[in-house]
């Protein structure tokens, strides 16, 4: 083609300006030559202006008198000349622009018939090539606000030229339909639907269908209006409840802080709260509130809660369930009408009682309500991932009552039902619980009360079409906010009486659904929270009715969670960094809101402050947020404004600036940082950021000062002590919660700048699910790199890399990739000069940030972990080692941490590879990662060096063992150790060897276990190779024998052996008890004692004062030591030191004053010392010295009381006319007085009975010719002042020839002491179980008579009174009795055990008749 000429639409994708814009480019163009001829005027008039200065250098001219004037005349022109040339240069500037703009029209519509032109002949050309219709731009989809118009264009081409149709939802677009609302254009191939003030009922999905007689194509794109001021989600949802009573206030009602989209689970609570300004505060007349729920007025109830007061409208519902899902409207009436505000209530179902099981059903109600049945409807539960639902179960309970009855046996399919049985009259309410395979559900919220009577007028359930409902149609989600997606779907084409629909959705590349509602949604499009920004969803809906759910529909497309795209809000904070006197630097803050695109355009204006015409500053988009504005007028006040563009178009201005004097700055102070930032924001820091100032002052900058106050407060706190160079400060030790504002302040040599604008308050919080920078290694590759998940992202966002706060850009030394929500800076040849503070920033978000410190230790843990990577080994859990087996046989193994089932690997011994064979066993457990050798036969030819080569994969590893000298020895002993165990276990055996153990009460006993055994075996006990017979047979079935040996001592040392032996073979076990093992025996033995040591006890003798302790059992062998006042005590004749098998006992013989102190025992056990002590002194050594006195006087009379010594019989039988002689021995010192007595009378000396006594030592009682009247009890007396002995002899007499009679013995014989005085005694102190000891003289083997008893004196006494004197015991054997006695089992409550229990006796002088 011989035409150059650019179509105007295709010049326009330069720049990113829509061809809405078409008159604006035009005249972004006039500007811009008219900008270039104010240049070139500039210029030239400085020439001029230097030409004149020049001439002005020659001598100056004289005024003529009569031009002179006064200085007030001269000041009037000067003015009223300065007021004409301003007009004038206004009259010609203007009068330039109009010329200007005629030229740039004309130039246009010259262009426009050129193009025309153009294009025709274009037209002409292609009419020859036949083409079917191809959309070169297709239809892009738009969400816009309520009440403003939208534009859908495309561009088709074809041949012949296509025929565009538009349709909305399938149907066409009929302009005439509704006049004014639609507007299709056709210019130069380019299609357009004008939509002017769209409303909600706009959104749906628009088609174009370009039509040829070759072919048809569509383009389709959906349009989402929403509504502005917090109602997006009502507007869509159609729910806002319609005003029908007006109730007049006098109060003005301002709503602040509202109630967000919220999220309950069931059985829980929740409250929906909105403060309000209101004016006046009344607080006894608050404002009128109403609430609604799915437009439906709500009433306050026990499942209701209102309250409106304190400057709060508040909603509590303490009992959530699914009912309670829906979109919440606050209605507040006001003196100007009414402020509302709406926002969705999700509640979730609570935990099922059984995994799996369906959630609850929902709005139970009762219909057709008669006598004696009421119809139960309700609505199904949503199932997503549950089993489908068999059936429902109906419970019923009657008004008043907690009691519940199930009313139908067998599941309902359907979601009504008639409940029979009812009793007329009364009041019941019902639930309802689903089921499925997995178990019931929690049961529904029950219903409203309802009363069984006949003629009911309510509500009947409708529906006579069965089964459920076909799917919904066409879903389509669009993009709403960052957190949430608007989703529409049509209508099913079989409606049967619809209930309402649940939504679906699921996370793309998953497979798990999750349910968006949980209450069937009457209306068919809904607002979908709370997902992820920047994920993707895809989205499905179901409809419901009585009979269940109906089939899922399709899934809609996928739908990034992105910002609805919408123009940008204004910028703001316009200030002043600099000014010359011509020009000024002018600074502004991005938008609050960016619209869901990045902003990439601003487009400034100016005026004089005195004027209202704003003039367009630059013609071409300003990409950064900075602008020097030329061509200004110095003293002059300016104003300013800048608007924001993106993709969807340039949005509203700012507000103008405050007026700036253009006036050269000449301060040599620095002037203002500007944009001031905050990155990484958490509860107790941040870091805030600036940029440098454009006006430096007479030096250069050196550092800032940043200063910080609470919001609100003016008194500002300078944080750094000395200026910072750099242009960023962390700033830390914040309140959490709290809100903050900053400013900078530029340092120079010549002083302190200006301040910068105050920043916008930021709160120290850190974002819901902030993380922190994570610097790793790959696990493939070994590239270190830093990585960040953002929280939150949209479309748009940029990750943008930072070191030490500088942006990083395209830097050879790093890579950085993102992938969806995380990006990785990867490190391409790491080292030292990559140490430093590295930080993220994602843009387009609310402030996701992060920052790490990369360290040298780090850095060098990580090149490390890069190396081993790159260049891997096997690691190795255990190197190379061996293990001696049964048999003899030796394991070499090694263990990996891991190993892939393709490794590879080689034993080495000695430098040569050995295989697997004879001998030779090599093995490898992949799941274990062990690696292992065995050899059979381990011999000396086996020394030297093993080694293992393991290859896996690009890894290797190696291990060596060093098997030589003392070491090869050792295991070669144990080889053949091992091999001579296995053969001796093939018969019977000792699987464990003699050992010793203790038993409870002390006896030591010799145990082994054996196996391998059978019924013949035998077993045998041996000591010094002389056999033991134990009273028990050992039992050899039984798997162990044991020889108890009680009462262990020093005489149990030795060998002793066991042997066990059948027709297989024999064992033997040999234990020697001697050295150690006696030692070991013995502490074990002592400990037992000790554990069991009683406390000690004092016991008192004839000899002295004896301490006592009780134990198991003691032998001399233990290690037991006396201390008296901490001073060991050896035995001596004055402490005696000894014991018995039950005690250990230290006796104080002849105890004085210096015996008097504290006694300890110690019993050692070799590991632990235990300690038993007795105070002795006070009043218990007092109390203990009387009674050893008491029991030494006693002893002393027992030795020398009279007693007989031996001689008489007990029974004597004699033929009468015979002699008896009675003689025995008696003793006592003094010499004792000798009585005799017959039948209790005493007996005198006459012819026919003789009493003698010879030599103080013979006593003889003789009857010459005995008499039957001879017969009878004898008795002698013998006594003197300590004691005596009373001895009963029967005497029988019988005639001749009479058989001689039975002997009938009398009183059996006993020794009884006589009466005689004794010292007082002290009361006996308690012991456990002392002993009496025998008397030095033994008692005669006659019997005497039983004497009468007599009572014991008290011992406390102090007079000395009659009393039978006892016969001292011992616990143990004194010198003079060395066998011990049976104990005594009387404690006496005194506390010091008595030796000797009183003894009661007969009276030795019988009563007088």
């Amino acid at each position: 083609m011989a035409s150059k000429v650019i179509p105007w639409y295709k010049k326009k994708r330069v720049s990113q300006v829509q061809s809405d814009y078409a008159y604006h480019h035009t005249k972004h163009v006039v500007k811009q030559q008219q900008t270039e001829s104010r240049k070139s005027s500039s210029k030239s008039a400085i020439q001029v202006q230097a030409q004149a200065t020049a001439a002005m250098a020659e001598p100056a001219y004289t005024v003529p008198v009569f031009r002179q004037r006064s200085s007030e005349e001269t000041e009037e022109y000067q003015r009223v000349t300065t007021n004409v040339g301003k007009g004038l240069a206004v009259i010609q500037e203007e009068l330039h622009r109009m010329r200007m703009a005629t030229k740039a029209q004309v130039e246009s519509l010259e262009l426009q018939r050129e193009v025309r032109g153009m294009m025709s002949k274009r037209g002409d050309m292609l009419d020859e090539i036949p083409k079917m219709p191809d959309f070169l731009v297709a239809l892009r989809p738009h969400t816009v606000w309520e009440k403003t118009p939208v534009k859908l264009f495309c561009t088709v081409q074809g041949n012949p030229r296509p025929i565009v149709k538009w349709y909305k939802g399938g149907a066409p677009v009929d302009p005439l339909s509704a006049p004014g609302k639609y507007k299709i254009e056709n210019k130069y191939g380019v299609h357009s639907l004008i939509i002017s003030r769209c409303v909600v009922s706009d959104t749906a999905e628009y088609s174009a269908v370009a039509t040829n007689p070759h072919g048809t194509a569509t383009s389709k794109a959906a349009v989402t209006v929403k509504r502005a001021s917090g109602a997006g989600e009502s507007c869509h949802l159609g729910l806002v409840p319609h005003l029908t009573v007006i109730h007049p206030s006098k109060l003005e009602v301002s709503l602040l802080d509202r109630f967000s989209v919220s999220f309950g689970v069931e059985g829980g609570s929740i409250s929906l709260v909105c403060t309000m300004v209101v004016v006046p505060d009344l607080p006894n007349l608050p404002p009128l509130a109403q609430w609604y729920r799915d437009d439906k007025l709500l009433k306050p109830s026990n499942l209701v809660e209102m309250a409106v007061g304190g400057s709060a409208a508040r909603l509590m519902l303490p009992h959530l369930a699914k009912d309670d899902e829906g979109l919440y409207t606050l209605r507040i009436f006001t003196k100007d009408g009414t402020a509302e505000h709406s926002a969705y209530l999700f509640v979730s179902d609570a935990p099922p009682s059984a995994a799996g099981a369906p959630g609850a059903p929902m709005s139970v109600k009762a219909y057709d309500i008669n006598a004696d049945y009421v119809l139960v409807a309700w609505k199904p539960p949503n199932t997503v991932n549950e089993a489908p639902l068999t059936g429902y179960f109906v419970d019923r309970c009657e008004a008043g009552s907690d009691s519940w009855v199930q009313s139908n046996d067998a599941p309902v399919k359907v979601c009504k039902y008639p409940v029979h049985g009812l009793s007329t009259g009364r009041s019941y309410h019902f639930r309802v619980r689903a089921v499925n395979s997995a178990g019931i559900s929690r049961p529904s919220r029950k219903s409203d009360k309802v009363t069984a009577l006949d003629a009911a007028e309510s509500e009947r359930l409708q529906g006579t079409d069965e089964g459920v409902p076909s799917a919904p149609g066409q879903v389509v989600a669009t993009r709403n906010s960052k957190s949430s997606v608007f989703v529409q779907w049509d209508p099913p084409k079989q409606v049967k009486n619809l209930m309402g629909y649940y939504i679906d959705g699921r996370v793309v590349g998953s497979k798990e659904w999750f349910p968006c509602n949980h209450k069937p949604f009457k209306h068919n499009r809904f607002v979908v929270h709370g997902l992820i920004p920047g994920e993707t969803y895809v989205f499905r809906a179901q409809a419901a009715n009585v009979f269940g759910l109906s089939e899922e529909s399709q899934e809609s497309s996928p739908i990034a969670v992105e910002p609805a795209l919408a123009t940008p809000s204004s910028p703001f904070g316009i200030t002043m960094l600099s000014c010359d006197g011509a020009s000024m630097t002018v600074a502004w803050k991005s938008p609050k809101h960016c619209g869901g695109s990045k902003v990439n355009a601003y487009y400034i204006d100016k005026r004089n402050a005195d004027t209202l015409t704003w003039k367009e500053v630059n013609l071409v988009a300003v990409t950064e947020r900075l602008c020097t504005v030329d061509s200004l007028t110095e003293g002059i006040f300016y104003e300013f404004k800048v608007q924001a563009g993106n993709l969807a178009g340039v949005g509203v201005p700012s507000a103008p600036s405050a007026p700036m004097k253009c006036e050269a700055w000449t301060m040599e102070e620095p002037g203002p940082a500007y944009d001031l930032s905050f990155s990484e924001v958490r509860g107790h820091s941040l870091v805030i950021l600036w940029k440098a100032p454009v006006y430096t002052g007479a030096s250069a900058v050196s550092g800032y000062l940043v200063d910080m106050a609470k919001k609100g407060s003016s008194e500002f706190v300078t944080l750094t002590q000395e200026a910072v160079s750099h242009r960023y400060l962390q700033v830390s030790h914040l309140e959490e919660g709290q809100t903050y504002v900053f400013r900078v302040r530029a340092v120079n040599a010549n002083g302190v700048g200006k301040s910068s604008q105050v920043s916008e308050p930021v709160c120290a919080r850190a974002l819901p699910g902030a993380q922190e920078i994570v610097a790793n290694v790959d696990g493939d590759t070994g590239d270190i790199f830093l990585s960040l998940e953002a929280c939150e992202i949209c479309e748009t966002s940029k990750f943008v890399w930072s070191k030490n706060y500088k942006p990083i850009g395209d830097c050879p030394r790093v890579e950085v990739t993102t992938k969806g929500r995380t990006s990785r800076m990867t490190f391409t040849h790491p080292d030292k000069d990559d140490l430093g503070k590295y930080s993220v920033v994602v843009t387009d978000t609310d402030g996701v940030s992060a920052s790490h410190t990369l360290s040298e230790d780090a850095l060098n843990t990580m090149l490390e972990l890069s190396q081993a990577i790159r260049h891997p080994i096997v690691p190795l859990k255990h190197g190379l080692n061996y293990e001696i087996l049964e048999k003899g046989h030796v394991r070499f193994w090694l263990q990996a941490v891991k190993l892939s089932p393709s490794v590879s690997y080689r034993f080495i011994v000695n430098d040569k590879e050995v295989t697997s064979g004879e001998g030779h066993k090599i093995s490898h457990d992949v799941a274990t990662g062990i690696i292992q050798m065995t050899v059979d036969h381990f011999t000396r030819a086996n020394e030297g060096t093993y080694t293992v080569q393991i290859h896996d994969g690009k890894a290797k590893a190696q291990s060596s063992l060093v098997l030589v000298g003392d070491v090869f020895k050792a295991a070669l002993k144990e080889a053949e150790f091992q091999r001579k165990e296995h053969i001796r276990k093939q018969g019977p055996h000792f699987s464990e060897y003699l050992y010793f153990t203790v038993t409870e009460d002390c006896t030591v006993m010799l145990a082994c276990k054996v196996a391998n055994v059978k019924k013949e075996t035998t077993f045998h006990w041996y000591k010094e190779e002389e056999e033991i017979v134990p009273e028990t047979p050992p039992n050899v079935l039984s798997g162990a024998c044991a020889l108890p040996i009680a009462l262990f001592s020093r005489k149990d040392q030795g060998v002793f052996k066991a042997t066990l032996g059948d027709d297989r073979g024999k064992d033997t076990s040999l234990f020697d008890i001697s050295g150690q093992v006696f030692d070991d025996i013995i502490n074990a033995l002592a400990q037992n004692a000790g554990a069991s040591a009683s406390e000690l006890v004092m016991q008192c003798t004839p000899e002295g004062i004896r301490l006592q302790c009780y134990m198991n059992y003691y032998t001399e062998e233990m290690k037991t030591v006396w201390k008296h006042k901490e001073t060991k005590i050896a035995s001596s004749e004055k402490m005696r030191i000894g014991g018995t098998a039950e005690m250990a006992w230290m006796q104080i013989c002849d105890p004085s004053d210096k015996e008097k102190g504290h006694y300890t025992i110690e019993i050692s056990d070799g590991v632990q010392t235990h300690t038993r002590t007795f105070d002795l002194s006070g009043q218990a050594y007092t109390d203990a010295y009387e009674e050893y006195l008491r029991l030494k006087a006693a002893a002393f009379a027992e030795k020398n009381r009279g007693r007989v010594v031996g001689g008489l019989p007990d029974v004597v039988t004699i033929m009468e006319q015979k002699s008896l002689s009675l003689t025995c021995t008696v003793w006592g010192e003094p010499t004792p007085e000798v009585t005799w007595f017959k039948n209790e009378q005493e007996v005198c000396s006459t012819e026919h009975t003789k009493v003698t006594f010879d030599g103080g030592k013979f006593s003889s009682l003789i009857i010459n010719q005995v008499t039957p009247e001879d017969s009878g009890k004898y008795s002698i007396n013998v006594r003197n002042k300590y004691g005596g002995e009373f001895v009963e002899i029967t005497v029988s007499v019988y005639k001749h020839g009479e058989q001689i009679p039975e002997a009938k013995l009398g009183q059996p014989k006993s020794a009884t002491p006589a009466v005689t005085p004794v010292p007082p005694r002290s009361p006996a102190l308690p012991s456990k179980t002392p002993t009496p000891s025998k008397s030095q003289t033994p008692a005669p083997p006659g019997k005497t008579p039983t004497p009468a008893s007599t009572p014991a004196p008290s011992m406390r006494s102090q007079a000395s009174t009659p009393a039978s004197t006892p016969v001292p015991k011992s616990p143990t054997p004194t010198p003079k009795s060395p066998t011990p006695t049976p104990k005594s089992p009387t404690p006496n409550p005194r506390g010091v055990k008595s030796p000797t229990p009183p003894r009661f006796m007969k009276s030795p002088t019988p009563p007088r008749k």
